[in-house]
């Protein structure tokens, strides 16, 4: 039985019980309070940090969105702008004809192509006799739709493989290719005669005009441009001293070929008189004959003319599409770069790789507008550089630099040979690297992967002597001649490694004319590399470079292949 006093010590025991679990429920009620509190401020930095990455992301995606617009415009502004270039820079405005750039290039190629082959070329130079007086007396329109008449009646004589240049004023060169007789230019020259004094209706007046031709034979009468040109210009002088409408050779011919030249000044004359003059009984069955072969040469060379001048345009098209293609293909990456912010949850780890990613397309659009730019100055003779004293090997050495990583992305091995010592050349640092870099990409560019590219820079003489060679596609017969021509390739390089506009080449070789040096290509033919071989004017320098105070050898001297 239990008593009071016991009851009263159980009710006491109990309370204590409940008051210390009570306690014990208001501390977990605490702690649960303070968890709450501190998951609720995390869950707010969560959430303002989240904001602030969608506010990074947004902003680089603008970012991105907008270059890549204005790489668009840029690509598009730039194709439209190209159609004009071709013809800006090779042809003189008022005929058409190749300006004077153009026909001195071929020129040199023809007779490097000739020199090789042991072949034969001939250079006309044309002079119309009495044109200043038609200027004088009907005016420059006159005069310019005259001129305008001119070149198309020599090129209709010349073949298309020829070329046809205006030299100045009212006087014109032709480049005669694979000729195999010397007396065969004479007789080019009094085609041209004949297609010359044929009548020429202009605003009302009829007029007839005469010309004086020099001819000079490579390699009979000279071996070098310059003096090839001189020997036809001295001829053609010759010739105006004779009389209106001769035709004088720098080199005499032998009896039978002055033979042949006879009977085709008999014929020029016999055609230019026609109109001005009966034609003797027993002779028009004899030049009704000779009338009916020249229509029938007109006619096939007319054919010969179209052809072309289908294949050229063709030729544009392709090239226009290939420029579009080539400025596009930086503009990729960019939009590739803008679709992955826009899906990715998170994209902060790759920021600074798409950043990277759109500088280097950026500048490789960069560059190629640049290239773009430069062919275009050079047609307007805009193309003028600051000369100065500059350490190739240093300029060489800094630019091969940077080629490295990308030829090891393709497992191509770089060669260099530089000296061990600076080597100083009359210059522009800038643009000797843009040279060194369009070497290197042409060469590039035109080797298979596990290929080999060779450096090498020397002194010789009073010159500083750069060759880049490469054991690639090489470079055919029929290409080598044209190959530093805007926008010129060779058929096997087409869609070959991602080969661009053809316009790397065409920069340096401009760029090496405005810095007083040049370049020259070579290749053995298809699949057998390519060479080229660049000069220019050396500065003073110690007798021996190697003892020169302070020289220290650039970075990369010796042979070494890229890692």
């Amino acid at each position: 039985m239990t008593t009071p006093a016991g009851t009263s010590h159980d009710s006491a025991a109990a309370s204590k019980l409940a008051a210390a679990q009570l306690a014990g429920l208001q501390t977990q009620i605490a702690d649960a309070q303070a968890l709450l509190v501190r998951l609720m401020q995390d869950v707010v930095e969560v959430e303002s940090l989240q904001t602030l990455q969608a506010q990074h992301l947004q902003e680089a995606n603008e970012q991105l969105v907008i270059a890549a617009l204005q790489a668009q415009g840029d690509a598009d502004t730039a194709a439209l702008a190209l159609q004009n270039l071709s013809h800006v820079a090779e042809h003189d405005p008022l005929t058409g004809l190749s300006n004077r750039i153009l026909f001195h290039d071929r020129l040199q190629h023809a007779m490097d192509s000739a020199g090789r082959s042991h072949g034969s070329l001939a250079l006309l130079f044309v002079d119309l006799d009495g044109f200043k007086q038609i200027n004088d007396s009907h005016g420059h329109v006159l005069g310019d739709l005259v001129l305008q008449q001119v070149a198309q009646r020599l090129l209709s004589v010349v073949r298309a493989a020829d070329t046809v240049s205006r030299h100045g004023g009212d006087e014109f060169l032709l480049l005669l290719t694979e000729v195999v007789r010397p007396v065969d230019a004479v007789i080019v020259a009094h085609k041209l005669l004949a297609a010359l004094a044929a009548p020429m209706q202009l605003q009302g007046l009829q007029l007839q005009l005469s010309a004086s031709i020099g001819i000079s034979l490579y390699p009979d009468d000279a071996a070098e441009p310059r003096q090839l040109l001189q020997n036809a210009d001295a001829a053609m002088y010759r010739a105006k001293r004779l009389g209106p409408g001769h035709v004088v050779s720098h080199g005499r011919l032998n009896a039978a070929e002055m033979g042949l030249v006879a009977q085709a000044a008999v014929a020029a004359g016999a055609t230019a008189n026609r109109a001005r003059r009966p034609v003797e009984p027993e002779r028009l069955h004899a030049q009704l004959r000779e009338a009916n072969e020249k229509l029938v040469l007109t006619a096939l060379d007319a054919e010969t003319l179209r052809d072309a001048a289908l294949q050229a345009q063709a030729r544009q098209s392709a090239l226009i599409e290939a420029v579009a293609q080539e400025l596009r293909n930086p503009s990729a990456p960019i939009r590739i770069a803008a679709s992955m912010l826009g899906r990715l949850a998170d994209a902060q780890p790759l920021l600074p790789r798409l950043q990277t990613m759109v500088e280097q397309q950026v500048a490789q659009m960069s560059r190629l507008v640049g290239d773009l730019l430069d062919v275009s100055r050079l047609g307007s003779g805009g193309l003028e550089l600051a000369l100065e004293v500059v350490d190739v090997a240093a300029v060489v050495d800094a630019a091969l630099r940077s080629w490295r990583p990308l030829l090891a992305v393709r497992h191509q091995q770089l060669l260099v040979m530089l000296p061990g010592a600076p080597l100083l050349a009359h210059g522009n640092a800038e643009r000797l690297a843009q040279i060194v870099n369009n070497l290197v990409d042409n060469a590039a560019k035109h080797t298979h992967d596990h290929g080999q590219i060779e450096v090498s820079l020397e002194a010789q003489g009073d010159k500083v002597v750069l060759v880049v060679a490469d054991n690639g596609i090489g470079i055919t017969a029929q290409a080598l001649p044209r190959i530093f021509e805007p926008f010129a390739q060779d058929t096997q390089a087409i869609g070959f490694n991602g080969v661009g506009l053809g316009i790397g080449l065409t920069v340096v070789r401009a760029l090496l004319q405005a810095l007083g040096g040049s370049i020259t290509a070579s290749s053995a033919g298809s699949r057998l590399g390519s060479r080229f071989v660049v000069t220019l004017p050396r500065a003073g320098a110690p007798a021996d470079p190697a003892a020169a105070p302070g020289a220290a050898p650039p970075a990369g001297a010796g042979a070494a292949p890229a890692p």
